[in-house]
């Protein structure tokens, strides 16, 4: 799959999660499954692109995105549950997640700069 293909599903997942959170003050018994399918998406789709890069900071980055997804899938397991905590567990895991979206391509950066520089 190409690059762009998958920024396009991730963008996509990520609207869903936010549609599927919005559903919940509507329509509480859709949203959850909205949410599993656009989670689960989201999830694989993070998974099957890891770090690229060789930096030991990158690699933590990419956990903290690992975790983040983790973080969303029991968030979702609380909507199933319809437990109120769900939001707070997603904000978490949105949290690390927007943290790891902005300093990866900062690292990525740094690296090659770093490589260049040797050349």
């Amino acid at each position: 799959m190409t690059r762009h293909n998958n920024d396009i599903l991730l963008r996509i997942s990520a609207l869903l999660i936010l549609v599927s959170a919005a559903f919940y003050l509507v329509v509480p018994s859709v949203a959850p499954w909205i949410m599993a399918f656009s989670v689960a998406l989201f999830s694989l789709r993070t998974l099957a692109t890891p770090y690229q890069g060789k930096s030991i900071r990158g690699k933590r980055l990419f956990h903290f995105q690992v975790f983040s997804s983790v973080l969303m899938i029991v968030a979702t397991y609380l909507m199933f549950r319809r437990r109120n905590e769900w939001a707070l567990v997603m904000l978490c895991g949105a949290v690390f997640m927007l943290y790891a979206a902005v300093m990866i391509p900062r690292e990525l950066e740094r690296e090659t700069k770093k490589e260049n520089d040797k050349e």
